[in-house]
């Protein structure tokens, strides 16, 4: 099984579009009534987002004492198969609304490369109004993100991630730049990420605030720096998705 450590995303497709996602997360300790709740049966110490009330350290040796990039290179030398079989395994699945098995999302992805690099697509644009829940964990538990970037896109065979933020969200985009700096010079990403023999980038790209791309396809649209309008479907982003 993963760590606590190892985030989560709701994936709608590589070379294509999967989505950052906030799940398992329970909720704050600390209330009266707190000893009496369950949440089908984790435990508090089972906590995946422990940062995101912003009381620690958000840079990378505060992440690392919460348990991220614990061991991330063993985890990739398991394989893209099993990292793709334990999320199945885990029944991990979107909050999107569809609820879709996040695991077999990321098997729909090519096995074998046509020559076409894939890119993992991460949409932080989170534009539905009141909706708060991707903004907390890039503010405060940035490292999250970026190292289940790492997992996920190799899990999928992904050369790069591309992460599509919300324009609005300034102060959650310097985090996340931040977070990504970090890992870099950690030597966590680029070339031989986690002394792993596997090279894999980051971007992080800030949208303009139009609601329709959070929309997945109207996003590859705008990645790609044109209108954002969605695609007609068939094909589908994980065959046919950034710069596809």
């Amino acid at each position: 099984q993963f760590p606590s450590g190892f985030p989560g995303f709701r994936v709608l497709g590589l070379r294509g579009l999967p989505s950052l996602s906030s799940f398992g997360v329970v909720a704050r300790a600390g209330f009266s009534s707190e000893a009496s709740r369950t949440y089908g049966g984790l435990k508090d110490e089972d906590r995946i987002f422990t940062n995101l009330y912003g009381e620690y350290d958000v840079g990378i040796k505060g992440a690392e004492a919460r348990g991220d990039w614990y061991r991330t290179k063993d985890l990739l030398a398991k394989g893209p198969e099993w990292i793709i079989q334990e999320v199945k395994t885990s029944g991990l699945r979107g909050r999107g609304g569809a609820g879709f098995p996040s695991g077999l999302k990321w098997s729909f992805m090519p096995k074998v490369s046509d020559g076409r690099p894939s890119y993992l697509v991460i949409n932080a644009d989170e534009s539905e109004p009141g909706t708060c829940k991707d903004r907390e964990i890039i503010r405060h538990d940035p490292h999250k993100l970026v190292e289940g970037a790492l997992c996920v896109g190799f899990g999928m065979r992904a050369k790069a991630a591309y992460i599509y933020i919300r324009g609005e969200f300034y102060d959650e985009a310097q985090a996340l730049e931040r977070a990504v700096a970090e890992a870099y010079k950690a030597g966590k990403l680029g070339r031989n990420a986690c002394e792993s023999g596997y090279d894999f980038d980051v971007y992080v790209h800030r949208g303009a605030g139009a609601y329709i791309c959070g929309e997945e396809t109207a996003l590859l649209e705008s990645l790609e720096g044109k209108q954002g309008k969605p695609r007609l479907k068939p094909p589908f982003p994980a065959n046919i998705g950034l710069y596809g």
